[in-house]
């Protein structure tokens, strides 16, 4: 008997079983396809722009919210104009030195304005007086309101009565513009002229709110504290 044990034999590899490539092996990575990414930008960019567009509509989203939320309308003292009247383009401003103002640089507060439409005589002071008076009226509320003065240009002011106006307190802004542009923006109430208004313009540089003529300054300062209160989110001290 033969000790000696037979192995058996391996079995052959299947024929359709593939072999390995001569060389080293090697892996191949297939490229997987991207996530898209301009949309997401284009999300961001579009919210941006709302954001951009909601903030530069603050003060005239918040004229209207006096308007109507408040129903300043139907309980304002004074004329509120509605629509409300851009300052025009063609508003060539100087100083009564002569020196140009772009009519720009008046925005970014609220404006309490005075037009001396003739000769300034006792009544005018009087009004330029209660102008003076109303901002003071105020009180914490004052540092967001101006006192602007528009004086047409066939309008003469005496020396003593150019100092009342940027000598003392808070000084007023005095310029000068064309009676023709002053009076197609700035309009009187029937039957009255302009020099027997006070005119309140926004901040964004619309006309929105006329006195009467010869007003009552406690009712006038109730008009301007309710509009003041409606922005008071968003308006600061100072221009």
């Amino acid at each position: 008997m033969n000790d000696s044990s037979t192995q058996p034999e391996a079995a052959p590899a299947p024929v359709d079983t593939p072999l390995p490539p001569d060389g080293p092996v090697t892996m191949a990575v297939h490229s997987l396809p991207l996530p898209e990414l301009d949309p997401p930008k284009r999300s961001r960019s579009r919210w941006t722009l709302w954001l951009v567009l909601a903030v530069c509509a603050a003060p005239v989203i918040a004229s209207y919210f006096s308007f109507y939320v408040l129903d300043l309308r139907g309980r304002a003292y004074s004329d509120l104009i509605t629509p409300t009247r851009d300052m025009p383009a063609e508003l060539e401003l100087t100083t009564l030195q002569g020196a140009p103002v772009p009519a720009k640089t008046l925005q970014g507060q609220w404006l309490l304005t005075y037009v001396p439409d003739r000769t300034c005589d006792s009544g005018c002071e009087r009004m330029l007086f209660m102008q003076r008076q109303l901002r003071e009226m105020l009180g914490k509320d004052r540092d967001k309101l101006d006192k602007l003065v528009l004086v047409p240009d066939d309008v003469a002011l005496t020396p003593a009565q150019i100092d009342a106006l940027t000598g003392h307190g808070a000084p007023a802004t005095v310029l000068r513009a064309k009676r023709e542009v002053l009076e197609g923006w700035l309009m009187a109430a029937p039957g009255h002229r302009m020099g027997e208004h006070l005119f309140l313009v926004d901040p964004m540089g619309r006309w929105m709110l006329r006195s009467p003529a010869t007003p009552e300054p406690t009712a006038l300062k109730k008009d301007l504290e309710r509009l003041m209160r409606a922005n008071a989110g968003w308006d600061r001290p100072g221009r």
